[in-house]
């Protein structure tokens, strides 16, 4: 569904993404793990066409059922048309607008009002807590509440890929759990393609498919998520020995 080839991300002189190469194949969940400011950001940022200049190699999405198609250098609107929604880190909720007016907010390029109705019921079953405060402006939310309706309004473009950006930075234990098992909800009931981005590196390895561990810019491991849980290197780095 996606695949980064030889992926460079320049700011000026800072090379944040040195030559990457990765693959999300459908129906999977692929995450990306490192410390704070190993390039897992600005990944996403390019495939989800929020990096201009600086951006070098190939970016190529191939849809369901669809051709392949280079990504590099589309507006974020033809991304998130061709089925790519990105959930950005730090939420980023509109706070002055209602739970109800993000989330249709979040619709904005479809016209099938009937299907995003649905839609909106769909990310209400999966957060219960967004039907109950759907009258509530955003920005009153807690952390956790808010995280979710970044989530919801997400998938209220209906991508086939979603790219969520630390979903657990800054939530309490008990709603990082939460948030992860609705992430796992949404990929096999729901049957969305993730690429998730995470430093909380053994929830997001529990449940990937596939993981890629990320060092200044560069891959320096890669596997399956449950066996890279295990391998010794990545217990010492990342999950305190």
């Amino acid at each position: 569904m996606l695949e980064l080839i030889d992926l460079h991300v320049r700011y000026g002189g800072i090379h944040a993404v040195q030559g990457i190469s990765l693959r999300v194949r459908p129906g999977e969940i692929v995450t990306l793990i490192g410390a704070n400011g190993a390039g897992k950001s600005s990944t996403v940022r390019a495939v989800a066409g929020l990096v201009r200049g600086g951006l070098g190699g190939r970016i190529l999405h191939t849809p369901p059922g669809g051709e392949t198609v280079s990504l590099a250098g589309l507006p974020p609107e033809k991304i998130v048309a061709r089925g790519l929604a990105l959930c950005p880190e730090g939420r980023r909720i509109l706070p002055h607008l209602t739970v109800a007016e993000n989330l249709e907010l979040g619709a904005y390029s479809r016209s099938d009002r009937k299907a995003v109705a649905g839609d909106k019921e769909l990310v209400y079953a999966l957060f219960p807590l967004l039907k109950e405060r759907h009258w509530q402006p955003g920005g009153t939310l807690s952390g956790g509440e808010q995280q979710m309706l970044a989530v919801g309004r997400a998938l209220m473009s209906r991508p086939d890929l979603l790219m969520l950006d630390e979903p657990s930075l800054g939530l309490a234990p008990i709603l990082v759990r939460e948030i992860f098992q609705i992430i796992r909800r949404i990929n096999q009931e729901e049957g969305r393609t993730i690429l998730l981005i995470e430093q909380n590196a053994h929830a997001a390895l529990s449940i990937a498919h596939q993981a890629y561990i990320l060092e200044v810019g560069n891959i320096v491991l890669s596997g399956p998520g449950r066996e890279l849980l295990h391998d010794p290197k990545v217990k010492e780095a990342y999950l305190g020995g």
